[in-house]
């Protein structure tokens, strides 16, 4: 798997552009899976829960409107990403599906660079946002306040300095997910500067001290992720 690890569901019935999108995002590292219409976009979403689903609007059985309509209204579905795919450039259908819960639109013929930056861009705003900043986070004996800074371990309350808790707020943030140094950094650490990967290295080993080395596991030549012990 390549650097990116998010997973993407893409949706069109045409095999030629599903093979060229394919191509491109697993070129990037990212997981593909693919549908062919609506019906089956709303399957692979419950089975594979993707990071973001790339999805044409005009598809036979169900199209991109109504699947998208349905996705936002199931509560385990609705917070995933759609970015609609067509070759409509009507400014009413654009209309349509914000209002069908798009994220954006990105009109055919597609051109890889464009749609590559595009995504990237939604897939870290929503890294960021996925958990809301003050939710609170359980996994065991593991307790994360993100509310007031607190972590609590076997009973006893820890002191995290900030860093290191927003290291471990992030990973547990979205359990099982593997993040890249990149991500880590640009998501944690902004654009601070001085701040390189071993950074990271250093952070995470402070963590693990202190959870008795549970919880954040290191996945060789890719990053680190969060695993309920």
């Amino acid at each position: 798997m390549g650097k990116n690890m998010a997973k993407i569901l893409v949706v069109d019935d045409e095999l030629d552009i599903l093979e060229i999108i394919r191509h491109a995002l697993n070129k990037e590292g990212f997981e593909v899976h693919v549908a062919a219409n609506g019906i089956q976009a709303i399957e692979q979403t419950k089975k594979n829960k993707p990071d973001l689903i790339l999805m044409d609007v005009m598809m036979p059985l169900m199209d991109g409107m109504e699947a998208c309509r349905q996705l936002k209204e199931d509560s385990d579905t609705k917070h995933i990403p759609v970015v609609f795919l067509t070759a409509r450039s009507e400014e009413f259908a654009e209309l349509a599906g914000f209002e069908a819960g798009a994220e954006d639109y990105i009109s055919k013929p597609i051109r890889p660079r464009v749609l590559l930056s595009r995504l990237k861009v939604i897939l870290r705003r929503h890294n960021t946002i996925q958990a809301p900043v003050h939710e609170n986070l359980s996994f065991g004996e593991l307790k994360i306040d993100r509310e007031r800074f607190v972590v609590e371990y076997k009973g006893k309350s820890l002191q995290f300095p900030r860093k290191e808790f927003e290291l471990l707020s992030f990973l547990a943030g979205r359990p099982g997910r593997v993040f890249s140094r990149d991500e880590i950094l640009e998501n944690v650490w902004g654009n601070e500067v001085l701040v390189v990967d071993r950074t990271i290295d250093v952070h995470v080993r402070k963590i693990r001290e202190k959870l008795d080395d549970k919880y954040i596991y290191t996945v060789k030549g890719v990053g680190y992720k969060f695993e309920d012990a």
